[in-house]
């Protein structure tokens, strides 16, 4: 155990935090300042372009998102975490995407919700700090709070923004989950990352719906993520086809990227997948009772997309499935679904079965 400072050396607990985020399962730590006037411009930008569609959220708490201070007052530092969320023995995801018979579940869904789980670990980390120094002010978020979690993990050093608008890591990829502990320390801020993307575009290029209009910005109303999770109406008929076989979220951006040779194994044993949603086949995952579905997804970030979009996302794919009598009949058993909703999705995928 470490001994309490008798003088707070900044620097040396600087050094501490940091040795004991790995400690806790953290797979890296940085310490940033709160300035983040660019990203605040960027942001807004984004907002007055509407590129959030009905994440209305993004734009309700004014500048709180992208000034500390006025979020958590007294924050002079933050201190960013991140997690790597890919375990061994996941199914290849190029496999899962080029077998239109199977479900692909963004990797960082299949096992574990991390939220609560990330946010117990920075609570632990207050407390080795609080025991070391005494009281202090701090507040720890996972992705709860208008928090820009990406700037201030580069601001950080721990990555710098892709073109994706993803975080990435020359060490580690992109693979990752981030959080933080906002805090009243006067902390050494450690230097951002600097970007290498250098020319490549291939996240641009890839992506299913063109949701990348640009480097580095992102128009959620065409992102497969955006579409299949935060979109709680009906997909519009020209990006559903796109979609292929995608239903909850989206991974081609990183998939693709260059830097993912580097990204590291989790070591987290509860992120590793559930019920085989690394490439369960779309019928049987058609057939989930509501009961069903609540049990089998339960502390999982799946359940934010909610049963209704579960199956509204699932009827596109099979619409986008090769034609074979088990998914027409899949589809017909759905036909007088009670929601509105799922009836029209199981109607046009039906149209490209019979089509």
């Amino acid at each position: 155990m470490t001994a309490p400072l008798p003088a707070t050396d900044y620097i040396a607990l600087a050094g501490e935090i940091k040795r004991w985020a790995r400690e806790l399962g953290f797979a890296d730590a940085g310490i940033a300042g709160t300035h983040l006037g660019d990203d605040e411009l960027h942001l807004q930008r984004w907002l007055d372009d509407g590129h959030h569609g009905e994440m209305e959220y993004m734009a309700r708490h004014g500048s709180k998102r992208s000034r500390p201070a006025e979020l958590e007052p007294g924050t002079l530092r933050v201190i960013s975490v991140r997690m790597d969320y890919v375990p061994p023995g996941t199914r290849n995801a190029w496999d899962v995407i080029h077998d239109p018979t199977a479900g692909y579940v963004a990797r960082y869904a299949l096992g574990r919700d991390y939220h609560k789980l990330m946010r117990h670990r920075l609570q632990k980390l207050a407390e080795r700090i609080h025991a070391a120094i005494g009281d202090f002010g701090y507040r720890a978020y996972v992705d709860s709070a208008p928090v820009l979690e990406k700037a201030l993990a580069r601001n950080a050093g721990m990555g710098w923004i892709g073109k994706h608008t993803v975080l990435i890591n020359r060490r580690a990829g992109s693979y990752f989950f981030l959080g933080e502990l906002y805090t009243d320390l006067p902390l050494p801020a450690d230097e951002p990352a600097s970007a290498h993307c250098g020319s490549c575009r291939r996240c641009i290029d890839i992506c299913p719906t063109q949701a990348i209009v640009a480097p580095y910005r992102l128009d959620a109303r065409r992102c497969i993520s955006y579409l299949t999770i935060e979109l709680k109406g009906s997909i519009p008929e020209e990006l559903r086809a796109p979609i292929g076989n995608r239903i909850f979220g989206c991974d081609d951006c990183q998939l693709i990227c260059p830097w993912n040779k580097f990204a590291q194994e989790a070591v987290e044993p509860d992120f590793a997948p559930r019920h085989s949603l690394d490439g369960a086949k779309l019928v049987e995952l058609f057939s989930w009772s509501e009961e069903e579905f609540l049990k089998r997804t339960e502390g999982m970030a799946i359940r934010r997309t909610g049963y209704q979009g579960w199956l509204r996302n699932i009827a596109v794919a099979l619409g986008n499935a090769p034609h074979s009598t088990e998914v027409r009949q899949a589809l017909q058993a759905r036909a007088e679904h009670a929601s509105p909703l799922v009836r029209e999705h199981v109607a046009w995928a039906l149209t490209r079965q019979s089509s």
